[in-house]
């Protein structure tokens, strides 16, 4: 701790210049207004002990006020006599941190260290709390603005029902106390014409404002890229890829974004998709409550983000009547509880038996299940990455 001193007594500044270097401590004594303002603008100090007569109340009140201005970020801590106090309440409606009472003895000085100390350990509780509550505004701008591309009110075709959900990751501190973490997730359902229904769920790596924006990019380039190129999954996935290369916020510390895009084609009743490093789709037939994975990991390809020249493949899947499809992002899987040993995911597996259990239920319904069961595997603790969801039914017209 460095300590800067104004004091007005010869024998107590050097008690104190002996006391206050004590361990790692530095300290110094300066015996005038003047002295101690050029020390005060020549260094950093931690925190500054004040005589409230240097020599007179109101040389130390000058002091006080150019201390301020000189060093806005440390504590003050006036010294007073108990004769004095009658001038302390123009230090403390003018900004004054502490003070102690001088006794005639000097007994005082032997309590000095521990009071700034003390006051030290307050100033800097304080401002964590402050900077605590200057990230959470933050990052709840961070996800207000993620919200805003999240589609609020889905328009499906006829014969089918599309519900959809995002939740930001949520981890729990000391105290039980849940942080909810800004987040990079994405999904949007829209029509593209009177039998194209377009789906897809993006992922950026990381957490925060980054990945965020580079969710809120991705989305643009989706939303400028021309209509006929829906329906080749593959070219579209590839166009999004090779414009976000060219983008340095995404390339920034090795960022990149996973994207499941889908196209289902509701006459000829079938989806047309491509993976870019994202996790498969799931198919659930609704008659025989078989759930099973649509394609296999040698139909992903990389990531958007990392190579502008990689060649997407085009996967086509039947989406018969009584059939649900399910698009994800890793967080509904990844789920965990931090309380077991060892660690196991929800995986699939759980996801799996999540549809199989709730079948019967609603497309709103199964969905809110999905959410409701992973958050219980995780015993309390929380999704640790952010989640989205989309749940399409084909159901008999």
């Amino acid at each position: 701790m460095k300590t800067l001193v104004g004091w007005d007594i010869d024998s107590e500044a050097e008690l104190l210049q002996l006391y206050l270097t004590i361990g790692n401590n530095e300290t110094a004594v300066c015996r005038s207004e003047k002295e101690l303002i050029e020390r005060a603008n020549e260094d950093r100090w931690d925190i500054v002990l004040l005589s409230q007569t240097l020599p007179r109340v109101e040389d130390g009140f000058s002091a006080f006020t150019k201390l301020q201005q000189a060093l806005p970020d440390a504590p003050v801590v006036l010294a007073c006599r108990l004769n004095e106090m009658i001038s302390l309440p123009r230090f403390l409606t003018n900004g004054l941190r502490s003070y102690i009472i001088r006794d005639d003895r000097g007994d005082f000085i032997f309590l000095i260290l521990s009071s700034l100390e003390s006051t030290v350990e307050a100033v800097q509780a304080e401002r964590s709390r402050k900077l605590a509550e200057r990230l959470r505004e933050e990052m709840d701008g961070v996800r207000k603005m993620q919200e805003t591309i999240i589609p609020r009110d889905i328009q499906s075709q006829e014969g089918y029902r599309v519900v959809a959900r995002y939740e930001p990751s949520e981890v729990t501190i000391e105290g039980d106390q849940p942080v909810v973490l800004a987040g990079g997730d994405y999904y949007d359902v829209f029509r593209i014409d009177d039998r194209t229904l377009v789906v897809l769920v993006g992922d950026a790596s990381g957490h925060g404002l980054k990945a965020c924006m580079s969710i809120v990019t991705m989305h643009t380039l989706i939303r400028m890229v021309s209509a006929d190129r829906y329906r080749s999954t593959a070219s579209f996935v590839k166009e999004i890829n090779r414009r976000l290369c060219d983008n340095s916020l995404v390339q920034s510390g090795g960022g990149f974004i996973t994207l499941y895009y889908a196209a289902i084609d509701t006459i000829d009743q079938q989806i047309t998709w491509s993976s870019a490093g994202h996790p498969l789709a799931l198919m659930q037939n609704m008659l025989t409550n078989e759930v099973t994975t649509i394609g296999t990991s040698a139909d992903t390809g990389l990531p958007l983000g990392i190579t502008g020249d990689f060649e997407y493949c085009s996967c086509t899947t039947p989406f018969p009547e009584n059939h649900r499809l399910l698009i994800f992002s890793d967080g509904l899987t990844d789920a965990f509880s931090p309380k077991s040993i060892p660690h196991k995911l929800f995986g699939n597996d759980g996801v799996i038996q999540t549809m199989r259990d709730n079948k019967e239920k609603p497309v709103a319904e199964m969905l809110e299940q999905l959410f409701a069961t992973s958050r219980a595997f995780t015993q309390g603790a929380g999704r640790h990455d952010d989640t989205s969801v989309v749940l399409v039914e084909h159901h008999e017209k």
